[in-house]
């Protein structure tokens, strides 16, 4: 299959932000639809042009509000679409499936929205697995497998003594994070800077992993919009273009995950991403990776191919990744400080900062940085189990 046509044959025509943070006396459903229609908006399109929309997930509803679906926020964007979806579990394959409609000409504008009310609603993942009753729904549990955390710690562990990581190299990711959340005025985390002593000082939750190696939940919404470049180059935003992208997934159990397994997920997509792109790792200005523990974002850079497996103690610092560092990631804070809208977290970073309208953390503005022309991009899905990695062009 020749995945090299499709370079930089579709691109991201709008983005739209909500209020975030702590938001009370919200829907989640609210967050969805004013994404959505602040995206359309800067695209500069109308309502009616958007004919795919990809709800991005389910949750169960928090409190008093009330479930909803797809439909739901079609019909109060006043649309009838051509193509509805929304995944309730954790693969990520938005961004194919988009391209995929678009490829086939069922779509010509595409929307993926993503909305929570999840901080004040205080959503806990937990729940996923465990009953009201207290009675697991989940085998592993009579082994503490209670959370999609143990099962990132099972994994952090091996790591730990396969590859001699641990919390020496994460608190490079948490501190390099949240001084770029210092930058960004969004950010959950905007102006409470963050030391070493405080990292070490921080209580475990699930060990390996201290409060600090884990995302937060957040309240507000994030959404894209995706069509093909010809017709994005008409439209009112700066164009930013997909010049490589793929999907992959590894159905293992997460006690079954091996580190240095050369075919994960990550590892896969990646390389089909940089093979579609005609690029590779010393290409890329900056990251944008998912984030929803720091040992995601040292096992992401490894599998894209940044570092080996054992060199991410001498590799990874806040120096090289943070503000001023020679490869910049996650420049809004990421997940881990900004704010936890899953895959939208870093798509959105990505776009603004190609566009150069990221703000006081731009790039090439921030001392030490350069205007980026390449971004590379990842959603995680389950425990590594599902990964979309993005290309992203400055065009």
């Amino acid at each position: 299959m020749d995945l090299q046509r499709l370079r930089n044959k579709y691109a991201i025509a709008g983005v739209g932000f909500t209020e975030q943070g702590k938001v009370p006396g919200r829907t989640a459903i609210s967050f969805h639809v004013e994404a959505c229609a602040n995206a359309i908006k800067d695209a500069g399109l109308r309502n009616q042009d958007i004919d795919g929309v990809f709800v991005y997930r389910h949750f169960e509803p928090l409190g008093n509000d009330y479930d909803f679906n797809v439909f739901n926020v079609a019909e109060q964007l006043g649309i009838r679409p051509a193509f509805v979806s929304q995944e309730h579990y954790c693969h990520r394959t938005w961004l194919t499936s988009a391209i995929g409609l678009l490829e086939a000409g069922i779509c010509n504008y595409v929307i993926v929205s993503y909305g929570d009310n999840a901080r004040s609603g205080r959503r806990k993942f937990i729940h996923e697995l465990i009953t009201e009753t207290n009675v697991a729904k989940n085998d592993g549990a009579a082994f503490g497998d209670f959370s999609q955390m143990a099962k990132y710690a099972m994994v952090a562990r091996r790591a730990m003594k396969e590859e001699g990581t641990g919390p020496d190299v994460w608190k490079e990711i948490a501190v390099a994070q949240r001084r770029w959340a210092n930058l960004t005025p969004r950010a959950s985390m905007y102006k409470k800077p963050l030391t070493y002593e405080d990292y070490y000082n921080d209580p475990m939750l699930i060990d390996p992993f201290r409060g600090l190696d884990a995302v937060g939940n957040a309240d507000g919404g994030r959404a894209l919009i995706i069509t093909s470049t010809e017709r994005a180059r008409d439209l009112k935003a700066p164009l930013v273009t997909i010049r490589g992208f793929a999907g992959a997934n590894v159905p293992d159990m997460a006690f079954r995950l091996k580190n240095d397994d050369e075919k994960s997920a990550g590892a896969v997509a990646s390389a089909k991403a940089y093979q579609m792109a005609g690029v590779g790792p010393e290409n890329i200005d900056a990251c944008e990776l998912y984030d929803c523990f720091s040992f995601t974002v040292e096992h992401t850079l490894r599998d894209c191919g940044f570092f080996k497996a054992g060199e991410s103690k001498d590799w990874l610092t806040a120096e090289r990744i943070g503000p001023g560092g020679s490869l910049p990631v996650n420049t809004s804070g990421g997940m881990l400080s900004e704010a936890y809208f899953m895959g939208m977290t870093g798509a959105a970073e990505s776009v603004m900062q190609l566009r150069g309208q990221a703000g006081e953390n731009q790039l090439g503005t921030v001392p030490g940085t350069k205007m980026p022309n390449l971004i590379l991009c990842t959603d995680n899905g389950a425990v590594f189990n599902s990964n979309l990695t993005m290309i992203f062009e400055r065009s």
